[in-house]
C-alpha cells in the first residue's frame, strides 16, 4: 500500500507570513513517518518526491474564513 500524507492549510496564518502554511493531519501507510505538525509546501513536495507518497489536500473545516461555517 502506498503511503498517503493528509494535510490542510492552517487557519491562523496571514498572507505573507513566514510560517509553515500547512498542517499535517495524518499519515497512512508504513513507509513514511512525519515528526512535525506544520510544514512548508516546498518541504512537502520534497518528501513526496523522495518517498513516492501521495499528498492529499483536505478542505478547510468549520470557521475557516474562506470555507463557510459561521
Amino acid at each position: 500500500m502506498a503511503s498517503k500524507i493528509f494535510v490542510r492549510e492552517r487557519r491562523k496564518i496571514e498572507k505573507g507570513e513566514k510560517k509553515p502554511r500547512f498542517r499535517v493531519v495524518g499519515v497512512s501507510g508504513g513507509d513514511v513517518k512525519l515528526y512535525v505538525q506544520h510544514i512548508r509546501k516546498k518541504e512537502l513536495d520534497r518528501i513526496q518526491a523522495e518517498t513516492g507518497a501521495t499528498v492529499v489536500m483536505l478542505e478547510a473545516g468549520e470557521g475557516h474564513k474562506d470555507g463557510g461555517g459561521q
